[in-house]
């Protein structure tokens, strides 16, 4: 991960995390709308529907994804971040890259109590 990435998110997401979180993704996409990109992510984030946000560490320029992170410790919301904006893009069912994704789907959330927990502990 890129050391500017590292300090705007705070953290660096596990590998074994990681994995759950791209399995996460891909049976999400089938249940639930997946929101895409950094204006759609943001506007979920602002109205408190996103309740997991996931950012791409390869996304350049860096500053479309800065006020993110800040954003959703403000709000309260999870948020974490996957190696690959392609492989984000791919688990969520696009087919194109994607810089960040929210999940809105709280039953999700709630069948992924424990990665959600672990993903808190990191930022919290």
């Amino acid at each position: 991960m890129n050391e500017q990435i590292e300090q705007i998110i705070g953290f660096k997401t596990p590998n074994e995390l990681v994995e759950q979180i791209y399995s996460l993704i891909d049976s999400a996409k089938s249940i639930t709308n997946i929101k895409t990109g950094v204006n759609e992510v943001t506007k979920s984030i602002e109205k408190e529907k996103a309740k997991l946000i996931i950012i791409a560490e390869d996304i350049n320029p860096i500053e479309l994804i800065m006020h993110l992170p800040g954003l959703c410790r403000e709000k309260k919301i999870s948020f974490a971040s996957v190696p690959s904006k392609q492989e984000l893009g791919v688990s969520a069912g696009l087919k194109v890259s994607a810089s960040c994704i929210a999940i809105e789907d709280e039953n999700i959330i709630k069948e992924n109590k424990k990665l959600i927990s672990d993903i808190d502990k990191l930022w919290q």
